[in-house]
């Protein structure tokens, strides 16, 4: 019988322990998405504890809680710190076989060399030797980065935001890069008219400019656009429940505008043909800069209505969604494709159903000029564990071409995740590894190695230019 976590976690063949052991642990990482506070890197924070560190922000574990019957104070609401984690020990030894209990031991391990189990026995002793090390200058956020070896942090950022910290960060000349990415959706979100023009007039601040008309909004989204590049962006993200491909007219955009800036309700139809025009126009901005562009599509968001409106959003609501995909998606990338202004594209399901349309598509919109011009990402949100990772390289491997995928990224709030990483590297070398045994791939060391090393950092940092 294995032991639990050892150094050959995952690894089930004596092929698998060479190609991690040897090629992948030793490869840095490119984060090319998260949601990381880009002003805890710039002012290298120190937490008070582990619960600020590793529970603050963190939906999957407030699932959990909640699922294991916590009160929400223990979540996101009141409770002290040591309470928080208390309840958080208590409901681990309920989550074996959910991916927070490997993540969870996993990030003790690393960061805090913690051999034990977390229980509601040990969350006491656990919870003092943590702190004490959170609170000596090694482990501030860029030293619980540099533990990981990460090269490069993409964050999430709005068109509107300043990019101080990013600014400050950039002044100081770190080995690690801190490099935005631009996350337009709010320019979109005209469900609710109120909300959105409480938005394009702060987006309109920041630009010195007032949005008055859909081609003001798009002039200014274009100056943030360039203010973005000169700060280092090269990426864009949309996070989406499908795609839109309404037919329009630049009239009827515009009367759907003048219609949201006086307040009143938009029609199913004109919404879908407002997304439409805002995400085309999106995208060839990002082809114009060279930029590339990532779609995360199938979440059916805030389905909690009573606690949407207690907490908002991002709290721990969401599902997967059942939204068609195939035919808009198809024609969204034909358009742009047709037209000589398809950029670089990374996709993200979310309904693993899609798992075959996705890597079928990407195919269809190869040109050459890139390798892997079209992206399937690593498994997203409620896939990012070891069936949905696995389901993933492997439909990927037979209808693409696997040693050409930009790998994993953290797509986390929190600087205690990037184990995942390292299970992500694990379950690809043990996945290559089970064909070699099996007789399926060749015995060739040099090859299986670059190929593991290409997923795991080279074909990112060649992708994006890095």
């Amino acid at each position: 019988m294995k032991k639990f976590l050892d150094e050959n976690f995952l690894l089930q063949t004596k092929t698998a322990e060479y190609l991690y052991h040897e090629h992948a642990v030793k490869m840095p990482i490119i984060d090319y998405h998260n949601h990381l506070i880009p002003r805890q890197i710039a002012e290298n924070t120190k937490f008070e504890n582990i619960t600020q560190a590793w529970l603050h922000g963190d939906h999957y574990k407030w699932r959990a809680m909640r699922t294991n019957g916590v009160a929400e104070k223990y979540c996101t609401g009141d409770a002290s710190d040591w309470e928080k984690f208390k309840k958080w020990a208590e409901t681990i030894p309920y989550t074996f076989r959910n991916p927070v209990f490997h993540w969870t031991q996993l990030e003790l391990k690393r960061y805090f060399d913690i051999h034990d189990l977390l229980t509601p026995e040990s969350a006491k002793s656990i919870y003092d030797k943590a702190n004490i090390m959170l609170n000596s200058e090694d482990f501030r956020v860029r030293g619980l980065l540099n533990k990981m070896n990460v090269e490069v942090v993409c964050t999430t950022d709005d068109p509107s935001d300043t990019l101080e910290y990013h600014q400050q960060y950039a002044k100081e000349n770190q080995n690690m890069r801190l490099i935005p990415a631009w996350r337009p959706d709010k320019s979109m979100a005209v469900e609710d008219s109120a909300s959105f023009n409480e938005y394009i007039n702060r987006l309109g601040a920041s630009a010195g400019k007032e949005i008055s008309s859909y081609r003001s909004l798009l002039e200014v989204l274009k100056m943030r656009h360039d203010y973005f590049h000169e700060n280092g962006c090269r990426l864009s993200d949309h996070g989406l429940e499908e795609f839109y491909v309404g037919v329009y007219t630049p009239r009827e955009i515009e009367n759907i505008f003048s219609k949201l800036k006086k307040n009143k309700s938009l029609s199913a139809e004109e919404i879908n043909k407002f997304k439409s025009a805002a995400l085309y126009d999106l995208a060839v901005m990002d082809y114009e800069k060279g930029w590339t562009q990532q779609f995360h599509f199938g979440a059916m968001r805030n389905n909690n209505t009573r606690m949407y409106k207690k907490l908002g959003p991002d709290i721990g609501f969401d599902s997967i969604g059942d939204f068609k995909i195939a035919t808009s998606m198809s024609r969204f990338f034909d358009r742009l494709n047709s037209e000589g202004k398809l950029a670089k594209t990374i996709l993200y399901n979310l309904n693993p159903a899609d798992n075959e349309i996705v890597a079928t598509m990407i195919g269809n919109f190869q040109d050459g000029s890139v390798p892997g011009k079209l992206q399937w990402g690593s498994g997203w949100w409620f896939l990012d564990q070891k069936k949905g990772m696995e389901d993933q390289l492997n439909t990927l491997s037979v209808l693409g071409l696997l040693s050409r995928f930009v790998g994993m990224l953290t797509d986390s709030r929190s600087f205690l995740s990037y184990p995942r990483h390292e299970y992500f590297r694990r379950i690809l070398c043990n996945l290559i590894a089970t064909d070699v045994e099996n007789g399926e791939l060749p015995d060739d060391k040099k090859i299986l190695g670059n190929m593991v090393e290409d997923i795991c950092y080279n074909n990112a940092k060649n992708y994006f230019n890095f």
